[in-house]
């Protein structure tokens, strides 16, 4: 079992960037692949980027392309989330997800796919 916990959230001007990290619990943080999701009022929580165990395989959602940047440094048991160049449209609860991954390259895009959540962290850009 993992417990995962971000920070970073905050306000920000659109045009800003904000760093979030999601520290893991347990000395097996390396054998899951996480993600970060986001949810804005009103609507579904959405993938925003998945990473895959060893760090080397990353997805993202078309709309954070060329934005945020997500790694991970196992040794620290953390998942990082930078966003540049931050709108208006990213405001949402942020939140980092872990599952139990069979390859070091595998991702999971589906909200489903993950068993651990963390509690989330409210990023808010102003315009």
């Amino acid at each position: 079992q993992v417990q995962l916990v971000e920070s970073g959230g905050g306000l920000v001007q659109a045009g800003g960037s904000l760093r979030l990290s999601c520290a893991a619990s347990g000395r097996t943080f390396s054998s899951y692949a996480m993600a970060w999701f986001r949810q804005a009022p009103g609507k579904e929580r959405e993938l925003v980027v998945a990473i895959s165990r060893s760090g080397f395989t990353t997805y993202y959602a078309d709309s954070v392309k060329g934005r945020f940047t997500s790694s991970r440094d196992n040794a620290k048991n953390t998942v990082y989330l930078q966003m540049n160049s931050l709108k208006p449209e990213d405001t949402a609860v942020y939140y980092c997800a872990a599952k139990l991954a069979s390859g070091s390259l595998i991702i999971y895009r589906d909200y489903g796919d993950y068993d651990y959540w963390g509690q989330g962290t409210q990023v808010t850009v102003s315009s």
